[in-house]
């Protein structure tokens, strides 16, 4: 999330809603409260919490702040402690210091533990209450205590009389048991410590499944000792040994967060072959892709687009052996077969065995035959009190009913999942590499549409969902910046009320948690004004980063562009740089319906003049740093699309202001123009176009 520039109105309104009780004089360590507590319409924190109650007055943070754990307790609740001080030492810069007699109190109650092995549907509820003299923390299990330390930081605010919370009393619990992460380590190899950072913002924003895809056409990830081959010659040597992801998973542990694989099959399966190429329904010999969507477009080779061979028992045997050596380095109970077998089901129809084999064992179709390859990996995990996950193309008539089925083709595949006896998990609509807007995701609910009309047992089989960060686009350097803070948004779906849907607050608290974010250890904000500066050198960076905050990557899958993309491509463009979304268009497309509709404010005006005169001049600044660079030159005529869209939206801007209509053929001549300059350019797309189109319209 860029630094956003919110309407006055909106984000003043906001934050004194939120912090209006700490402008009053303080009698330390008390702050006095007024004479009636001001109630939040909504508290600064993602996710929102289930219900809260505003007190009176603040509980203020200094040196001597102390935490006690009542109760039960346990080695992982010292280790959250250690965590939240850490975090709140970089939030407000105060050394914790030995306590003193009457010092605030931070008191933890915890019943009782939760599962050795995290499990769906553990109590996360807690109860947090705020008074200006003490802080109680409430919780079933340290589940529960995880989530309410989350949002006490969250509250934390900056004020005239030093930093503090102001007094509320909250009861929170999620809506949905199931909401997680997916990332993609399998195209673009993700290094432990990008899975860590993105662990610890998982845990700010309550989120507690991290899916873990690390097989692919492109690589192997994780090491086996049974079968070593996989990784020594399916990886590129980028893989993860067995203790990192131990690691990972205590790492994930402590934070509340559950991990389950996915090992990618019948399709997406090439870097098995490497090694085990008697694993596949073709001849071979069989290499890694290198080219991401190589076969589009091109005929069939069977050394690059095989699958595996559903109708050799050897297989069978393979796959039992495999999943028992990885099931004990998983403990989670679930395990994702993969199952997207659209590639399978073509290749199966063209190859003379597999066809023979269906016709003698009576397989209605090839469809049948992915369900019986499907129900045979159900009962090697069942064996293992494993329970499998797979992607809706694994939905047949004969799918055993203890399959999850997680889709990403829509809210009526998830329902038909329900209908079908299936518990669902929806990630349609959650794809954050598509680089849809954040209102885009907000918006999508695993219980609309299709799935409204279900019974309340069939809604109840609906656990949840999953946001997914597929990594064709993204290497290890910008993918914690794409997937932050959007994911917050789809965390919230899953664990606030059905009822919390105002896209305009969701925006404002996004951009706070984007701050807080960096207090909780992701440094994406940081590593994106690095590679900003990289790409013009010694010089100044903020004419870039003027164009920067006004355009939008591609979106959508595959991405149409300039560029050819492979594992090999430098993804150090302006494209791969920016956010997925313009923060600042967006906000200037929202003042420019305002001013048309005549409901503006002058500072709004005011505000949206200043924008398009920064815009419509920084070209002439930037122009000269641009050809110093080859990974710059691409972006001359972007930057000069910028200075003459901005130009017309001042125009039609005066002629709005001085009620000085722009004449009917000036107005489409500025118009027709507009539409010439709205094509990408180097993979980019003028975000203020649309917000100075509707001026243009309106002055007439």
């Amino acid at each position: 999330m860029q630094s956003s520039r919110f309407p006055l109105n909106l984000l003043s309104s906001f934050l004194f809603s939120a912090v209006a009780i700490a402008f009053l004089p303080m009698a330390c360590p008390v702050l006095a409260a007024p004479q009636a507590a001001f109630m939040p319409t909504s508290l600064p924190v993602m996710p929102l919490p289930a219900h809260s109650v505003a007190g009176e007055g603040h509980f203020v943070i200094d040196s001597g702040l102390q935490m006690v754990f009542n109760g039960y307790t346990e080695p992982r609740l010292e280790r959250a402690r250690q965590r939240f001080f850490a975090t709140l030492k970089r939030q407000t810069g105060i050394l914790p210091s030995p306590p003193l007699p009457g010092s605030p109190q931070f008191v933890i109650t915890t019943r009782e533990a939760s599962k050795p092995i995290q499990q769906v549907g553990e109590d996360e509820s807690y109860h947090l209450e705020i008074t200006p003299r003490k802080v109680s923390l409430d919780a079933p299990t340290p589940l529960g205590v995880l989530r309410g330390l989350q949002t006490f930081l969250q509250l934390v605010q900056t004020t005239p009389v030093g930093f503090a919370v102001a007094a509320v009393t909250i009861d929170d619990k999620p809506r949905f048991p199931w909401r997680g992460l997916m990332i993609d380590s399998g195209r673009h190899f993700m290094p432990p410590e990008i899975i860590r950072q993105n662990l610890d913002a998982m845990e700010a924003v309550k989120l507690n499944v991290l899916h873990w895809h690390v097989s692919e056409d492109q690589g192997f990830r994780i090491e086996s000792k049974v079968f070593p081959r996989l990784q020594e010659m399916g990886s590129d040597g980028l893989f993860y040994t067995q203790e990192q992801v131990r690691s990972i998973i205590e790492y994930a542990r402590d934070r509340g967060i559950r991990v389950y694989p996915e090992f990618e099959m019948p399709s997406h399966a090439n870097s098995f072959y490497i090694g085990y190429p008697e694993l596949a329904d073709g001849p071979g010999p069989y290499h890694l892709k290198r080219k991401f969507g190589e076969k589009w477009g091109r005929p069939r080779k069977a050394s690059e687009d095989s699958s595996m061979d559903p109708t050799k028992e050897s297989t069978y045997a393979f796959l039992d052996r495999f999943i028992g050596e990885m099931s004990t380095l998983f403990p989670d109970t679930y395990w994702h077969i993969g199952g997207d077998a659209e590639d399978a089901i073509t290749e199966w129809a063209t190859n003379a065995g597999i066809q023979k084999y269906v016709h003698e064992h009576n397989i209605k179709d090839n469809a049948a035959l992915q369900a019986y390859f499907t129900g045979r990996l159900q009962k090697m995990l069942a064996k293992r009190h494993k329970i499998a996950i797979g992607w809706d193309e694994v939905l047949q008539p004969d799918t055993p009913k203890d399959i999850v089925i997680q889709t990403w083709r829509g809210l009526d595949s998830l329902a038909l999942s329900a209908r079908s006896g299936h518990r669902g998990i929806l990630s349609w609509g959650y794809y954050l590499d598509l680089n849809e807007p954040a209102s885009r995701h907000y918006t999508v609910d695993p219980l609309d549409k299709a799935a409204a009309e279900l019974t309340p047992e069939q809604q109840a089989s609906i656990l949840g969902g999953e946001t997914a960060m597929w990594t064709e686009y993204v290497s290890p350097e910008s993918v914690v910046g794409r997937i932050w803070p959007r994911a917050a948004t789809v965390a919230e779906r899953l664990w606030s009320t059905r009822e919390t849907k105002d896209v305009d607050s969701m925006y404002i608290r996004l951009d706070v948690l984007s701050k807080f974010l960096a207090y909780s250890g992701l440094p994406y904000q940081a590593t994106r004004e690095q590679m900003y500066q990289r790409m013009v050198g010694a010089a100044d960076v903020s004419p870039l980063k003027v164009l920067a905050e006004t355009v939008e990557p591609p979106k959508g899958f595959p991405r149409e562009g300039d560029r050819e993309y492979t594992v090999y491509t430098a993804l150090n463009h302006l494209s791969d740089v920016i956010p997925s979304e313009a923060d600042a268009a967006r906000e200037f497309r929202r003042l420019a319906v305002r001013i048309a509709a005549g409901d503006a404010t002058p500072a709004e005006i005011q505000l949206a003049r200043r924008d398009l005169v920064l815009w419509r001049d920084n070209d002439a600044v930037l122009q000269p740093l641009l050809a110093q660079s080859a990974v710059t030159l691409e972006l001359a005529p972007v930057s000069r699309n910028l200075s003459q869209v901005a130009t017309l939206g001042l125009s039609a801007l005066d002629a709005l202001e001085k009620r000085k209509p722009l004449g009917a053929s000036a107005r489409e001549k500025d118009l027709a123009l507009l539409k010439t300059l709205s094509p990408p350019i180097a993979e980019l797309t003028n975000m203020i176009l649309p917000g100075v189109e509707t001026l243009v319209t309106a002055a007439r």
